[in-house]
């Protein structure tokens, strides 16, 4: 079912004051999927993911399992290398989209909740 305006005006209003508020915990969780991915790390991962398969296939048709427990391991490092995001540094010092791009800290504001709770009351005094 689509967001009607006044929801999806809602919703934008929160995501920008996210942003504004908690950049670093957007940057932290929410990063993640902006900016370039590390094509260097997936090809890696894949490549080893591969090879770890083939091991483990090995170790399984040949019934040595010391080579297929680390055919494996190996396929899941390969998978975890392909799916970590990289920790560059340029990515941490671009500013997030809403925050303007300043460095000087924030002035002290009613907590998001307060405001959505204001807002609420403004309305329900409104409608009465």
């Amino acid at each position: 079912m689509p967001l009607s305006e006044q929801e999806q005006r809602l919703l934008e209003e929160m995501e920008r004051n996210l942003y504004k508020n908690d950049a670093d915990f957007v940057a932290t969780v929410g990063g993640a999927g902006r900016g370039r991915p590390n094509y260097r790390a997936i090809v890696l991962g894949v490549l080893l993911a591969v090879a770890g398969a083939g091991a483990l296939i090995g170790g399984v048709a040949s019934q040595i399992t010391v080579i297929g427990v680390l055919g494996f391991a190996l396929m899941f490092v390969g998978v975890l290398v392909a799916i970590t995001p990289s920790k560059r540094r340029g990515s941490a010092a671009t500013p997030m989209p809403g925050t303007g791009g300043s460095s000087k800290p924030a002035k002290p504001q009613a907590g998001f909740m307060d405001r959505l709770n204001e807002r609420w009351d403004r309305r329900q005094e409104g409608r009465d």
